[in-house]
């Protein structure tokens, strides 16, 4: 009788352990769970961020042709004003 009572204390301190880390595992599960969705946020950010940085570069670039054409057409009206002097 003292082996049969021995016996089940042991194997409920197992299954008191078996419980607590699947306790564990469930939180961590969770815990990841959340992680990946502000990583996935955080990647769309950085993927926004990119966007917007080309588009700047690209308008960046338009306006430095634009200044540039600009400055062309002024230099070729500054040598007709010089012809006419």
């Amino acid at each position: 009788m003292g082996d049969y009572s021995m016996s089940f204390e042991v194997f409920e301190k197992l299954e008191s352990k078996v419980q607590q880390a699947l306790d564990t595992i469930t939180l961590l599960q969770m815990e990841i769970e959340e992680l990946k969705e502000k990583n996935d946020a955080l990647n769309q950010e950085v993927q926004g961020a990119r966007e917007s940085r080309e588009a700047l570069v690209r308008e960046n670039e338009e306006l430095k042709q634009e200044q540039s054409s600009w400055q062309e057409r002024l230099r070729a009206l500054l040598g007709k004003m010089e012809d006419v002097q």
